[in-house]
């Protein structure tokens, strides 16, 4: 896909709407070759997606292996919305915690008193810092099942309309 056309699909206001989420599916290819899929905090600065992790889990090594990965942001209505993205996952190395790590977690509900213990807590955990995984889409997909669907789908669909004919 070209960039004008992936920021078209994520500049959409139900695409917007999935991007201030809070998670987001990630999906990659582990070292012994076989799929995962883990759900993970995100947050998206209008070009990228950023999701954090320990430098020592195994999604780091995997993806320091094996850089591409699809991501799915969807919602549990009917019916859904549902945003499809692949790119390539950039391993920034950083001291602490970063920014994007505590914005991905603004969302959750939680007492001032819990969001101080929630945040003290990380910063004792994290001493050796974390890995930022940076994601440039590079392809992306909206489904809303009002004006896109499933490529699947909108052939049955086609089908249907030239059998109707």
């Amino acid at each position: 896909m070209r960039p004008d056309e992936i920021a078209e699909i994520l500049d959409r206001p139900t695409s917007r709407e999935l991007l201030a989420r809070d998670l987001t599916r990630l999906a990659y290819v582990a070292p012994d070759g076989t799929p995962r899929c883990i759900p993970i905090g995100f947050s998206w600065n209008g070009s990228t997606i950023v999701m954090c992790s320990p430098p020592g889990a195994p999604k780091v090594a995997a993806l320091r292996a094996a850089p591409a990965v699809a991501l799915t942001i969807d919602t549990e209505v009917h019916p859904p919305k549902i945003l499809l993205i692949r790119g390539r996952a950039e391993l920034d190395p950083v001291d602490g915690i970063p920014d994007e790590f505590v914005e991905a977690n603004t969302t959750y509900q939680m007492t001032p008193e819990q969001r101080v213990t929630w945040e003290a807590e990380v910063r004792s955990l994290y001493v050796d810092g974390m890995v930022r995984i940076v994601v440039t889409p590079t392809w992306a997909k909206l489904i809303d099942f009002e004006t896109t669907l499933p490529t699947a789908v909108e052939e049955l669909a086609r089908r249907r309309a030239a059998r109707q004919e």
